[in-house]
């Protein structure tokens, strides 16, 4: 496919844009350009024709069955983006007088309400722009609570070696050593290990649950038991929380705080970078030291509080990705308790009932039933048959599936994450089966032609050790 400068085409123009409608100001010299500004020439048909053409190019959830795993790619409710896209939500600017927002103040203070719900929490923030964001925001809060308390010496954070890979990277952003524990072979915490690292120097646990292979962790009261008898925190990673929500609640785990990717499970999809928003939330201890401002009522109007000493500060400009928010609230009223339940129940339902039809072919990394995601491994065809991970994912590609994650969790070799998520029917289910089948038998049969794969797309595989060595990320 031409890039806009190749199919440029010198003065080719078109006026797309109005008039200006304020007064011109002449640049002064100085501050003009001294080579000439390389833009590419086209007229609006050609523009609008590039970009339909780019569009038709992409894959998205509404192209067809999109297991990406540990990411939750939900379907986005239509009525959720058309809510967001109120005059009285988008018309707005953070600085403008209190009272005139009331209904924006409103919003976030419902989402508080219901999420603290769902959650078992006391108090939640929506400054956070992503998950990673609210993960630092968390660790953010328990640092604090450890100095306030004269206990500067607790500087380790316990994470799984399953956590995801920010997980290690917030710690060490906040100034804290990364103390990595092993899964046992049944892929949940190996509580031996746990409690040998557990300290007078441990600062928190950083766990996610159920846990990156799909699992819950059974032990988890224990678990939680472990950390706070030791004088640690426990904090929740929210990227899996799609198959609990409604049904069980990390509050009541004994999980301290948490962070919640709205743009994953309260159905905002979060492919193409964003927007995002980790909203962390935390118990009622934990509390003083949320981001400033937060939403307060007093006589029926809402404000921002902006007199809270103890807070770790700002930790975004303004208060979040506000209509993030207001879809995730839509989510939620439009769902309902029972509607929430159901989604949960559904999730791992469906990735349950995936993996036993994907087991007839594909070892699965772990025995027994899985929540809203499973994981292959492909370890045993990379050495029989030089068959691997990418070669499986690539040729989904050329019959109309996304492939799931690659190569992640780290613990199991050439691992695939699928994750059918609750909005998929049987019929869907099926067929997308069928599809995983015989992919793997023609595979098996054929091998040289999997690692061609895909063959009928715009691009093919491409070379992903030179890309990775030798990107050329602009056009010359």
């Amino acid at each position: 496919m031409e890039l806009l400068f190749e199919k440029s085409i010198e003065n080719r123009h078109c006026c797309i844009l109005p008039e200006c409608d304020v007064p011109e100001i002449a640049v002064p010299d100085i501050h003009k350009r001294i080579q000439e500004l390389k833009l590419p020439e086209l007229s609006e048909n050609e523009i609008s024709r590039h970009y339909s053409s780019l569009e038709r190019a992409s894959y998205g959830v509404n192209d067809g069955f999109y297991p990406l795993g540990s990411c939750t790619m939900k379907y986005n409710p239509k009525i959720n983006e058309q809510i967001a896209g109120l005059p009285g939500f988008t018309d707005i600017h953070p600085l403008q007088p209190e009272n005139t927002v009331q209904g924006c103040l409103e919003v976030l203070s419902l989402a508080e309400k219901y999420l603290c719900e769902i959650t078992g929490m006391d108090a939640v923030t929506f400054q956070p722009a992503a998950g990673a964001h609210g993960e630092l925001t968390g660790l953010m809060l328990i640092k604090k609570y450890h100095e306030k308390n004269s206990e500067t010496r607790r500087d380790k954070i316990i994470v799984p070696d399953s956590a995801h890979g920010t997980n290690p990277a917030t710690a060490a952003m906040c100034g804290m050593t990364v103390i990595n524990i092993s899964s046992g072979s049944d892929g949940l915490i190996d509580l031996d290990e746990l409690k040998n690292a557990a300290g007078s120097d441990t600062a928190g646990l950083m766990l996610t649950n159920p846990n990156t292979l799909g699992l819950f962790e059974k032990e988890i009261i224990s678990i939680t038991k472990i950390i706070k008898e030791a004088g640690g925190l426990v904090y929740y990673d929210g990227a899996n929380l799609n198959p609990i929500m409604g049904i069980v609640r990390p509050g009541d785990m004994g999980f301290d705080c948490i962070h919640l990717n709205l743009h994953k499970t309260f159905s905002t999809p979060h492919g193409g970078g964003g927007p995002g928003s980790g909203a962390v939330g935390c118990k009622e201890f934990l509390a003083p030291f949320l981001p400033k401002p937060v939403v307060a009522e007093r006589n029926g109007a809402y404000s921002f509080d902006d007199d809270r000493p103890e807070s770790i500060g700002r930790i975004i400009g303004f208060y979040g990705n506000f209509l993030v928010v207001v879809k995730a609230l839509a989510y939620i009223t439009t769902l309902g308790r029972e509607g929430l339940t159901a989604s949960a129940k559904d999730s791992a339902l469906n990735a349950n009932y995936l993996m036993k039809r994907l087991s007839e072919r594909y070892d699965i990394a772990c025995e027994g039933m899985c929540m809203h995601e499973f994981v292959i491994s492909m370890a045993k065809e990379k050495k029989e048959k030089d068959i691997t991970a990418m070669d499986i994912a690539k040729a989904l590609i050329d019959s109309g599936i996304h492939p799931p994650t690659m190569y992640f969790p780290l613990i199991v070799q050439e691992a695939l994450m699928v994750e059918p998520t609750e909005t998929e029917g049987k019929e869907g289910l099926d067929k997308a089966a069928d599809i995983f089948l015989k992919v793997y038998d023609e595979a098996m049969s054929d091998p040289e032609q999997a690692k061609r794969s895909p063959a009928r797309t715009q691009v093919r595989r491409p070379d992903e050790i030179k890309a990775a060595r030798e990107p050329v990320l602009r056009y010359i």
